[in-house]
């Protein structure tokens, strides 16, 4: 007897590295936890410069084929959805293409170098019928989305403070490469873009619109060996580290900061908000857990913070996965976020406020340009959108 299920989506990967890999796994694994799937994705077509690699990265995850022309992807009859992982220089083009062609795009974050680039991805997506998602995917850690709840619903009253660190230590070493990630012509900016776009989109997701920004940026070293010939070094264009003060519309305050040279810290995402009833503070590093305080327990005797295991069949997410005290890990992020992606698809529904829409991905750009304009101007910049 043949079982009938849900209908196939098919999607085309652009990118096979890092991202690729895990918005693959995400693919392949979503209609198994999520059961029964809005559809089961099913892995068409992966693009990427190198054949080699490719070759082997289509083997490895599964891909029916693979190409080296990224518009024959884009292009593919038998792709819905166009996932593009590629690095940020390559965002804007295939991004458009793909919207163009009527296909539904999941980009990785930053959506683009600069709010120019931006605001054109916004609006080809105002103007089409297609969906449209910005993968930060870190909306979709149940932790985070209950420290959004917590402060949507009044919990902690009205927010004072935002403080956030996204701290990492892969460049300290001064002969690491020359990555794209050190280009400005590719990446646009260094740890702002890579890791400060995840903080600014988390501070707006659960505080709400920045207004105003100041900010410093440092470069710590300013040549690299190029990784085509290590005797020789290139010129480092894009900030080492960076720090900026914010203002919310709400009256809130904050800070931002972000570097690859923090000694010692991996993927320290961090972030800490005060309230006029309490205060939430989470860490990736122990993404099941929200520390929470509230003022009210100091009446019942109850003093310091509580640690909250975000494994209850009630938090987000959570009853697709373990029962409650089975901690889920980093990967399930990306399943989390591609099952909104394709649920919103079949079912026409609006990708945010969950997701990251091209205008969060647009504004979120707007925010990292006026920080920069900042460092360069030593002058305190207001946050304006078109």
């Amino acid at each position: 007897m043949v079982v009938s299920g849900p209908r196939r989506i098919g999607v085309a990967l652009l990118g096979y590295a890092f991202m690729g890999k895990a918005h693959s796994h995400a693919y392949k694994s979503m209609p198994h936890f999520f059961y029964p799937p809005p559809a089961i994705p099913e892995l068409v077509v992966i693009y990427g410069r190198h054949e080699d690699r490719v070759r082997e990265a289509a083997r490895n995850y599964g891909f029916k084929r693979y190409t080296t022309d990224w518009r024959a992807a884009v292009r593919d009859p038998e792709v819905e959805i166009v996932d593009n992982s590629l690095p940020n220089n390559m965002h804007l083009e295939p991004t458009l293409e793909a919207i163009e062609a009527g296909k539904h795009v999941i980009c990785e974050k930053p959506l683009a170098r600069n709010a120019e680039e931006a605001r054109a991805l916004r609006d080809a997506a105002r103007r089409a019928k297609v969906k449209t998602m910005v993968a930060f995917n870190y909306r979709f850690v149940p932790a985070v989305q209950l420290a959004r709840q917590l402060v949507k619903s009044g919990v902690i009253g009205r927010v004072y403070h935002f403080r956030a660190r996204y701290l990492q230590d892969w460049l300290v070493d001064p002969n690491a490469p020359l990555t794209w990630r050190l280009r400005a012509e590719e990446a646009g900016s260094g740890p702002l873009g890579d890791l400060g776009s995840h903080i600014i989109d988390l501070a707006r997701f659960i505080v709400g619109e920045i207004t105003a920004v100041t900010g410093v940026v440092r470069t710590f070293i300013e040549e690299r060996p190029l990784p085509e010939d290590p005797t020789r070094k290139g010129k480092v264009t894009v900030e080492d580290a960076f720090a900026a003060t914010v203002e919310f519309e709400n009256g809130a305050i904050g800070t931002l900061e972000a570097s690859r040279f923090a000694t010692g810290r991996k993927n320290y995402n961090n972030f800490e908000i005060n309230g006029e009833n309490g205060s939430i503070e989470f860490n990736l590093e122990r993404l099941n857990e929200l520390r929470v305080y509230l003022r009210e327990w100091e009446g019942k005797g109850l003093t310091g913070w509580a640690d909250v295991l975000v494994t209850e069949r009630k938090h987000p997410y959570i009853d697709r996965y373990w029962p409650p005290g089975h901690i889920i890990g980093w990967e399930h992020t990306f399943i989390n976020e591609i099952y909104h992606f394709v649920k919103a698809i079949v079912n026409d529904e609006e990708i945010g406020p969950i997701g990251a829409t091209f205008e969060d991905g647009y504004r979120c750009n707007v925010i990292m340009d006026a920080i920069l304009e900042s460092a360069r101007t030593g002058k305190r910049v207001t946050v304006t959108y078109s």
